[in-house]
């Protein structure tokens, strides 16, 4: 049946060929002469390589390899620089060879979902047209941060795997509209989330999360998925402190980064002869209250927002999210009433 699919693919030069669930153990040799193929389903088989005169291949944009026995991904797919979509799910792929990845410079979705992965190499950035990932259902224990250069990422996919935490690069990716990080071991999400402006659904489901970072609450998200996480209600406090309590440091800061932003300043000018300086003022924080910049943390809180007002979701849940106040004056207003202490 298999080579009665081959020799009419041959005679009508199909640019479509469906092998899928045919209990194939290996290609023969004529699948070299079928040049002009551009989607090749083969999943749901038996197989445990590819022959390397499948390099003929050379029109090929979609290759469907799910469900076979792979413990490697095969190395003739390095010559497929025309893929675009490569489906390697159901298989048991331990390592990712970086050779092949190289190779493939169109790739623009790749799934992975259901192998034995416990890391994905850095070389992952030369899928530099990739669009879309799915490594669902691995053993991830990390992701590399050379993911965050990956500009063209629309998708991510790492539900069920074992992620301790993400890197703060992949707040990189301008055009990521859904991440999705259920069941996974994550504590926390790194600062830096209003680089996910265009973020429209994330998942972290199912983690150990306590609280969202900094500024999650000005995300664009359309769904919000985080049940099943270690979301405690936090105690309401007030502060006895004075009322506005500023060291002569933290005046001395705001001090130099107002100035630091006028180009004309003495401060301004001189920055430059101290990098270590500058690389200071940069960490620099935005009261959430009163909007003024401040150096130091002076209190960290908890707001506990309203999705659907602040965010324009349609459901509406409280999510806790990690704010910063520049002083006790902030912090004592009436306005603060919904905030939980968490450190001073």
């Amino acid at each position: 049946m298999v080579n009665d699919s081959i020799i009419k693919a041959l005679k009508t030069k199909s640019k479509s060929l469906n092998l899928s669930c045919r209990k194939i153990t290996h290609l023969p040799e004529v699948f070299a002469r079928l040049t002009w193929i551009v989607v090749l389903k083969l999943n749901n088989n038996y197989l445990s390589s590819l022959p390397a005169e499948l390099m003929c291949l050379q029109k090929l944009t979609e290759l469907n390899l799910g469900n076979n026995v792979l413990e490697e991904i095969p190395p003739v797919l390095k010559h497929f620089s025309c893929l675009n979509k490569l489906y390697l799910y159901g298989n048991r792929i331990r390592l990712l060879s970086p050779e092949v990845l190289e190779g493939l410079p169109n790739l623009q979705l790749l799934n992975l979902n259901h192998n034995k992965i416990k890391v994905i190499p850095a070389e992952i950035q030369r899928l530099c047209s990739l669009k879309s990932i799915s490594v669902t259902d691995n053993l991830l224990q990390q992701i590399p941060a050379e993911l965050g250069l990956m500009k063209c990422l629309t998708e991510i996919n790492f539900t069920n795997n074992e992620l301790t935490q993400i890197p703060q690069q992949l707040y990189n990716l301008p055009q990521l509209r859904k991440l999705d990080l259920a069941r996974n071991n994550l504590t926390e999400l790194p600062e830096g989330a209003l680089g996910w402006k265009n973020l429209k659904i994330l998942d972290v489901a199912g983690n150990r999360l306590s609280v969202f970072p900094v500024g999650f609450q000005f995300l664009t998200l359309e769904e919000l998925f985080f049940e099943g996480n270690s979301i405690d209600p936090f105690t309401l406090m007030e502060s006895v402190q004075e009322k506005e309590v500023l060291t002569l440091k933290e005046l001395s800061a705001r001090l130099i980064l107002q100035q630091s932003t006028n180009k004309l300043s003495v401060v301004s000018r001189a920055l430059p002869a101290y990098p270590e300086l500058q690389d200071m003022l940069s960490h620099w924080g935005q009261c959430a209250l009163c909007s003024q910049p401040f150096l130091t943390t002076w209190l960290e809180c908890v707001q506990f927002i309203n999705t659907r007002k602040q965010m324009g979701m349609k459901s509406s849940q409280s999510v806790p999210v990690r704010v910063l106040l520049c002083s006790y004056d902030c912090f004592n207003r009436d306005e603060h009433q919904c905030y939980g202490l968490v450190r001073l």
